[in-house]
């Protein structure tokens, strides 16, 4: 019975994993389908359109504005066009 156990717990934490895989990817896509194309201005005084919203291992949600090299945080949006 403790041998049927162990088998079975990798199997349940494969699962928990695929579960928050799947959560992670739906947010990305909604705040993708939310996004992308709007103005955006940040807190830095960078001002375009949003071209891209990457994940990003360390950070989190990160976009990309049309025009400007780099990527920043989602956090730093001060205003979003309506």
């Amino acid at each position: 019975m403790a041998s049927l156990r162990r088998a079975h717990q990798p199997a349940a934490a494969l699962q928990l994993v695929k579960h928050r895989a799947t959560v992670i990817l739906r947010e990305h896509v909604q705040v993708e389908a939310e996004l992308v194309g709007r103005a955006a201005v940040l807190t830095d005084g960078t001002a375009g359109t949003v071209e891209a919203v990457s994940l990003d291992e360390s950070h989190g949600l990160r976009i990309s504005i049309k025009g400007h090299i780099g990527k920043w945080p989602i956090s730093t949006i001060r205003m979003l066009q309506p």
